[in-house]
This record gives structure tokens, C-alpha cells and sequence, in this order.
């Protein structure tokens, strides 16, 4: 099935396949090579399908062996003696689980860059290693790989990825609080979660509610009952200085978000519904019969947002 092994490396795959009884290359989906002091190992591209691979707890110092095992899906390499991963390991995209813990990698930047590609990975372990002590760590890490769930054995945060974001892309953050209907975050706009950076802080708008309120009915009338008409409108326009609104380019973000629910509320188009009371209606016969003019009907008109 394969030449004789020519190094510790190849001796280790060799026992491993005779341990498992594999009858050929296709027929490997995992191989435990862990604890055996390992300093290198062959190249693994014979194994086309293999998916589980432990190699921690040896010597190993370059990944130069898999460069063709694209169906991985679990790396174990901790505990070993790599220093870059860089070129290695961005051809794996179906990794979900990467444990990289205990190594000496000291580039954060290159090497987080090295998995972007792999959008199923969901476990990674990076801890123990020099670039572990840049103080924004984690937040890099959980931004630029935002399928990661959990991270050095701690599970992510919807609050550390809102932290993350404010720290890594300011602007966007800021553009999507200041839409209405965004999802708010409870943190302000400044030095995000776990960082020491800071960023420039969000200018707030206080609206109360019952400002807007006290012109909110257009008119009350029997039959005919109208929220907000066109005047009120150009009105809380007025009064919204700050807000969107197409030729208002100053946007600032609501203090209360049910503020800014109204607002978007109150400039959507008006839908009208009315209702008659149909007994009071004459028929055909009864007004051929009563021979008057027929009064005008009492309806009612109801219109909102």
C-alpha cells in the first residue's frame, strides 16, 4: 500500500494503518499519531478522505504534509513547536474543529488571517501561544472569524461580537444604530468590552415621546377619526433635527429606540378603512315609499401607519 517509512514520521503512519486494519489509502478517514515525539511527518495527500487527524503533543514545526487534505474536518496540533502557519492551512475550508493551543505563534495578524477562508470552523483553540497577549486579542479573533463560537474553551458572546464590531469597523456600527429599525446594542458607542482602544463617541438625540404626542391627532370629528396629517408631519420634521429623513444628511441616533420606531412609523403611507351602520340604510322599496330626499350617510373613517 505504501513504501517503507523512511523516518520516525512515516514509521508512526505505518503502525497506525496496520493497528486500524485499513486495506487501502481510501479507506482512512482518521489517523491518531499523538505522543510519539514527532519532530516531521510525510506527506498525508494519499489520504484523500481523511477527516480526523491528531498530531498534538509532538515536536512538529511545519505543516508542509497537508497540503492536499481538503476533507479535514478536525486538527489537532497542539502542544507542539510551530511558529508560523502561514501558506499551511488556508486550503482546508471544511476544518470545524483547530486546536492550535501551546504552540509559539507569535504573528496574530497572519496567522487569523490564515483561517478566514474556513467559514465552518465553529472551535478554535489559540491559547498559550505569544500573540495570545496582544491586549485586543480576542475581539480580533471574533471579528475576523465570526463563525467561531467557541474560543479558547469559552464560548462567544453576542456581547463580545457587538464589542468587536464597534472596535473593528466603527463607522458600519455607527451607521447601523442609526437606522430605526437596527438592533441597539445596551453598551454606548465608546471603548468597546475586554479593548483599551477607543473610538469616537456616538452623538445622542433625546426625543420624549410626549413631545410628539401633543400634535399626533389631526382632528377629532363624529364619523371621522385621522392620525397625523400633512402639516403635523412637516412639523415633526421640524422638531427631528438630526433624524433621516432623504434631505436630512445630519444623522443621529435615537436615545430611546421606541423614538425612533415612531418616526419611521409616522412617515409611511396612511391606510383608510370605513364602515357604515347598514341598518339605518333605507332600501329601494322604502325610499320609493317615502318619496324624500335620502340624508347622508353617517360614516365612519378610520386612518393609520
Amino acid at each position: 500500500m505504501a513504501a517503507a517509512p523512511a523516518d520516525a514520521g512515516g514509521q508512526a503512519v505505518e503502525n497506525q494503518l496496520k493497528i486500524c486494519g485499513f486495506k487501502s489509502n481510501g479507506d482512512v478517514i482518521g489517523l491518531y499519531l499523538a505522543r510519539q515525539g514527532l519532530r516531521s511527518i510525510p506527506s498525508l495527500s494519499q489520504f484523500n478522505r481523511l477527516k480526523y487527524l491528531w498530531l498534538n503533543n509532538n515536536k512538529i514545526q511545519d505543516l508542509n504534509f497537508l497540503i492536499k487534505n481538503y476533507c479535514l474536518t478536525e486538527l489537532y496540533l497542539n502542544n507542539n513547536e510551530l511558529t508560523d502557519i502561514s501558506g499551511a492551512l488556508k486550503h482546508l475550508c471544511s476544518l470545524q474543529i483547530l486546536f492550535l493551543h501551546n504552540n509559539e505563534l507569535k504573528k496574530l495578524g497572519k496567522t487569523v488571517k490564515e483561517l478566514k477562508g474556513m467559514i465552518s470552523l465553529h472551535t478554535l483553540n489559540l491559547f498559550q501561544n505569544p500573540l495570545a497577549y496582544d491586549p485586543d486579542y480576542r475581539l480580533y479573533v471574533i471579528y475576523i472569524l465570526p463563525s467561531v463560537q467557541l474560543l479558547d474553551r469559552k464560548l462567544v458572546t453576542q456581547r463580545e461580537r457587538e464589542s468587536a464590531f464597534h472596535l473593528y469597523n466603527p463607522e458600519r456600527s455607527l451607521l447601523m444604530q442609526s437606522i430605526a429599525f437596527g438592533k441597539r446594542v445596551k453598551t454606548p458607542l465608546g471603548t468597546p468590552v475586554g479593548s483599551r482602544r477607543c473610538i469616537h463617541p456616538a452623538r445622542r438625540l433625546i426625543m420624549p415621546s410626549e413631545r410628539v404626542a401633543s400634535f399626533s391627532v389631526k382632528e377629532k370629528k363624529p364619523g371621522n377619526v385621522c392620525l397625523l396629517g400633512i402639516r403635523e408631519l412637516h412639523k415633526l420634521k421640524k422638531i427631528l433635527t438630526g433624524c433621516e429623513f432623504g434631505d436630512n444628511t445630519n444623522k443621529v441616533p435615537f436615545e430611546n429606540p421606541e423614538d425612533a420606531v415612531l418616526v419611521r412609523a409616522m412617515t409611511r403611507s396612511l391606510t383608510e378603512f370605513s364602515s357604515v351602520e347598514w341598518n339605518k340604510v333605507a332600501t329601494c322599496q322604502e325610499r320609493r315609499l317615502q318619496n324624500k330626499a335620502e340624508e347622508p350617510l353617517e360614516k365612519l373613517t378610520v386612518q393609520f401607519r
